[in-house]
């Protein structure tokens, strides 16, 4: 599986920033080049999609709204043929554009107008979900089990985080040292603690 390791290779990191709006994308491209990516560019969802199989990136970048495919749909056709941290960039934070994306396998999201300052946030936040994505993906046989998984974890880290006020880093290690220390996994303890916050 590709990982976030050119680097150490002598190359950098490679990134596919896919945005219909010129302006955007060169932004991006210009942000990303400056914290040392190696960066492709792609203006719809068939372009993505079609660059990710000709290069296999370390991470994409990609836009909801786009012409040709959209980005969650992208992003779903890309996870088929490489495993890999996504960012979805983002004006509608709509649930069902959230729930679209989560069940895509989507890592991370960055709101436009977005700020220099939340760009690498956003990446570091796709890299260690996806880090933890491969670690699910370990205890199950099919990618969409894995990912069934990953969304009950997401679920049950987001209501740790606002019932009992944790970070998410915080809440993953909850959950994870209570699958460690009970033998189960970790999606059976996240789907406890769902059962549990919703009947109390």
């Amino acid at each position: 599986m590709e990982t976030m390791d050119r680097g150490a290779a002598g190359r950098p990191p490679l990134v596919l920033v896919a945005e219909d709006a010129t302006i955007v994308r060169l932004d991006l491209a210009r942000l990303l080049e400056q914290s040392g990516y190696e960066v492709i560019q792609a203006r719809d969802g068939e372009e993505a999609v079609a660059l990710c199989e000709e290069h296999k990136p370390d991470l994409a970048i990609l836009d909801v709204k786009m012409p040709n495919l959209d980005g969650i749909e992208a992003a779903r056709r890309i996870l088929r043929g490489q495993l890999l941290p996504i960012v979805m960039l983002t004006a509608y934070a709509d649930e069902d554009s959230v729930t679209r994306a989560i069940d895509a396998g989507v890592f991370a999201y960055l709101t436009k107008p977005f700020r220099e300052q939340d760009l690498l946030p956003a990446i570091k936040t796709a890299q260690a979900r996806y880090q933890e994505f491969l670690n699910v993906l370990d205890d199950y046989d099919s990618l969409s089990d894995a990912l069934a998984a990953q969304k009950m974890i997401e679920k049950a880290k987001g209501l740790l985080m606002a019932k009992e006020g944790l970070s998410e880093g915080e809440a993953f290690t909850r959950l994870r040292t209570a699958s460690k220390l009970s033998g189960q996994s970790l999606e059976v303890i996240a789907g406890a603690v769902v059962a549990a916050f919703a009947t109390a």
